[in-house]
């Protein structure tokens, strides 16, 4: 890689950061009342998919969304994708508008502006603490007996192994979906990884693909099935990958 292409990914890179904060600064006002209480979140969820269609567009990514899931509004729903990016957060927002809660890692509450919004209104684990991954679990169930819908990245965090298309999945969206007989939305993203990816000097604008399976039925599902049906997700998502849809 050249200086000159080296030093216009730093920038572009650098800009990312800049787009993350900006929006919040000029939502500041409406985000501290929507974030101050949870009968608030949908004004707050519809201010979150402005500042996650501002990054995007402002990167110059292009979400392309292949819809083959009718939401139902009122209902609750269990969103779960591959996670490849750091701008999988910004991409499922844009690509979903039925309003849901985020269940992700710790490490994100230490981004300023963004880390204050994120652990006051979404819920947080740390990985390394079974405690922890305990309380995120009651948490999920209190939300999901609200009426709110959920989204996990199952794989539980960006594979280690950046060669890997798909790393196993653990199996708490799939418990929770099962025990609140919510139906599951399986979300392949094909893009992020390549336009932008967790190593530094790589990347670029472009097409960001999107597809939103079928929605699969946890009706009358018992834990015994959770295998099963994790499996199910993982084929569907999986799939995807290997043969994207047109």
């Amino acid at each position: 890689m050249n200086i000159l292409k080296a030093g216009l990914i730093a920038l572009w890179r650098i800009w990312f950061y800049i787009l993350m904060g900006l929006p919040i600064i000029i939502m500041l006002p409406f985000l501290l009342v929507f974030s101050s209480s949870e009968k608030f979140y949908p004004q707050y969820f519809y201010c979150t998919r402005i500042w996650a269609k501002s990054i995007l567009y402002g990167m110059g990514f292009i979400p392309k969304k292949l819809n083959a899931a009718t939401l139902i509004k009122g209902n609750s729903y269990m969103f779960v994708a591959n996670h490849t990016s750091i701008i999988d957060i910004m991409m499922m927002l844009a690509v979903i508008d039925h309003p849901f809660i985020f269940v992700g890692k710790k490490e994100l509450t230490k981004i300023p502006l963004f880390g204050f919004f994120y652990k006051r209104t979404c819920i947080v684990v740390d990985r390394g603490s079974q405690q922890s991954r305990l309380r995120v679990f009651k948490e999920a169930q209190r939300r999901l007996n609200q009426g709110n819908s959920i989204c996990i990245f199952p794989e539980g965090g960006v594979p280690a192994d950046k060669s890997r298309e798909l790393v196993a999945f653990k199996d708490g969206a799939f418990r929770l979906a099962i025990d609140h007989q919510i139906s599951i939305v399986p979300i392949t993203f094909h893009d992020n990884k390549k336009r932008f990816s967790y190593t530094f000097f790589s990347g670029s604008p472009g097409i960001m693909r999107a597809k939103v399976h079928k929605i699969i039925p946890t009706l009358n599902k018992r834990q015994e099935d959770k295998r099963e049906l994790k499996k199910e997700v993982y084929d569907v998502i999986l799939n995807e990958l290997r043969n994207p849809s047109s």
